[in-house]
């Protein structure tokens, strides 16, 4: 059984233009702050991100925003949302941070920064770095192409099939913590 004390959250810096998204953001901070978590997130208060950390810390519960200098803004950090806000000098010491202080790491809806996120945690877990859980909160189908992409580079022999096995998606937040919480990681050295 895997310790989720402190979750990481990636997600989009925009809401997206599905309700569902706002809603699902809403469900994660309430379910953080519910379960006694810390929240890991990027920083700041805008687009799904700052919904998650907003719904958590006026839940009570803990939330630690790691952000660049460089997107130390107004417009990205015009209220404080965070318990502890961490500045640091660039985007791979962030993540760097982010990855050392979380038990897991789930990617919501997002762009291009939320998919990178994820695919480094995902990559440094095939590389033996952490072996902490990753999921996918599919929401609305949102990361259905990402793992049927993910499972045509198995089937075409560019991934194995331990690695597939364990990433964990869900369309709700309880079934997808649940899950990579009894989520059995064991990746063997990467030659």
């Amino acid at each position: 059984m895997n310790k989720i004390k402190n979750l990481a959250v990636f997600c989009g810096s925009s809401k997206g233009n599905d309700k569902l998204y706002s809603e699902a953001a809403v469900n994660v901070g309430k379910f953080i702050a519910n379960n006694n978590m810390t929240l890991i997130y990027g920083g700041g208060n805008i687009g799904l991100m700052g919904m998650v950390a907003s719904t958590a810390s006026e839940m009570g519960s803990q939330v630690v925003g790691i952000l660049p200098k460089r997107l130390n803004l107004p417009q990205v950090c015009n209220k404080k949302v965070e318990t502890e806000r961490i500045i640091t000098e660039d985007m791979h010491e962030r993540k760097k941070e982010m990855y050392k202080r979380s038990d897991a790491f789930i990617a919501m809806p997002g762009g291009i920064g939320t998919f990178e996120e994820f695919f480094e945690s995902y990559t440094w877990l095939q590389l033996n770095i952490h072996n902490k859980p990753v999921g996918l909160l599919n929401i609305n189908d949102f990361y259905t192409p990402l793992y049927n992409f993910l499972q045509n580079a198995y089937l075409k022999g560019f991934m194995k099939k331990n690695i597939l096995d364990s990433l964990s998606i869900a369309n709700d937040i309880d079934p997808l913590i649940k899950m990579m919480k009894e989520k059995n990681i064991e990746i063997p050295q990467k030659v």
